[in-house]
């Protein structure tokens, strides 16, 4: 019998040059980070007053990074659904629709019926459920393609949120409800304690259980998967749910906000900006390795720039352009290709002096 022993590496303890060495290897997370710090400088130099945050006469901190942080939950939590979505290979183009649905079903209860708020909230989280699990099923059951299966839901979401509506915008008056938009912690907007709370959980869900590793298996090849013993199935009905889940809380902040249900324009197009949150945060479409973290950090840019954009008096017809500018230009500085231009060029410069 032969023994085999297994070298075991000496620990360093960590130094400022080895934290280099870290940051320098993982560029996927040292330019979103760089990008979203340049963005609030920016805005900065454009409102001297943008770091500035006061109390106001009702207790509440107002200020420009609080305003980032409340406006930027939604596409926080949509961005969170859709990063499990797409490291399981998979795309989720009905999560605007879907916070029509949630949203019309919330504001439709409270308005006509006298069920108790956290119930009306646990029914608009249970459509959402539903709406999750239908994708899911399309995808992980019928192997329907992603982009066509949610598109689908996409197209008749809205129709189901105004036949929930009436075809009208329906309001309501209810502190409670109201109270998941516009509620006040410690001088906080509660939907940054309620975008947090989501982070937490779905970050515990993904760390502390294999959930992750198995989404992550599935996405980068779901019949090896199979081979190994994982259920692709499961794993796939468990993050269109999730991504349910997020869509219809992002339909209650959304709706509480205005207390009145706009089945038209929810959520419109909220999905382009979830897939984009991932993609700067550097998961990629094709599935397998996810980053839950930056995609926030994602979803906190796209919010920067927007706020930088009015706080700037630039008319919004700008919005836009100046966003796919800025966005295209985080997404080349993550290119290695693109960076490689550059290295090559400097490399060849120092090489003829």
């Amino acid at each position: 019998m032969l023994e085999t022993k297994t070298a075991v590496e000496p620990t360093t303890a960590p130094t400022p040059f080895n934290l280099m060495q870290t940051l320098s290897r993982n560029r996927r997370f040292l330019f979103p980070v760089l990008a979203l710090i340049l963005i609030l400088i920016g805005n900065r130099l454009i409102s001297p007053t943008f770091f500035t945050i006061r109390v106001g006469p009702d207790g509440r901190l107002i200020g420009s990074l609080i305003d980032i942080l409340n406006r930027g939950a939604p596409t926080v939590l949509l961005a969170i659904g859709m990063t499990l979505v797409i490291a399981a290979k998979g795309i989720d183009l009905s999560v605007g629709a879907v916070i029509a649905i949630c949203g019309a079903v919330a504001a439709v209860l409270i308005s006509t019926t006298t069920l108790p708020p956290l119930l009306v909230i646990a029914i608009a989280i249970g459509a959402g459920i539903l709406c999750g699990l239908w994708n899911g099923i399309l995808v992980a059951l019928f192997d329907i393609q992603p982009i066509v299966a949610t598109l689908i839901l996409m197209v008749i979401g809205r129709g189901i949120a105004q036949l929930i509506t009436e075809g009208q915008i329906t309001t309501f008056s209810n502190e409670s409800l109201e109270f998941v938009g516009t509620g006040l912690i410690g001088g906080f907007p509660f939907p940054i304690f309620l975008s947090v709370i989501v982070v937490a959980l779905v970050w515990l869900l993904i760390r502390s259980t294999a959930i992750g590793m198995l989404i992550e298996s599935v996405g980068a090849n779901d019949r090896a998967s199979f081979y190994a013993g994982i259920d692709a199935t499961k794993i796939k009905l468990l993050v269109y749910i999730i991504s349910g889940i997020c869509a219809a809380i992002t339909g209650l902040i959304i709706t509480a906000d205005i207390k009145g249900a706009d089945a038209n324009n929810a959520g419109l197009w909220k999905e382009l900006d979830a897939i984009l949150a991932v993609v700067i945060g550097g998961t990629a479409l094709t599935g397998g390795r996810f980053y839950l973290i930056m995609s926030v950090v994602g979803a906190l840019i796209i919010q920067s720039i927007q706020t930088g954009i009015y706080i700037s008096g630039l008319p919004p017809t700008f919005n836009l352009i100046v966003q796919a500018v800025v966005i295209l230009a985080i997404l080349f500085l993550q290119s290695e290709d693109f960076r490689r231009l550059f290295t090559g060029a400097w490399a060849k410069l120092r090489r003829q002096s």
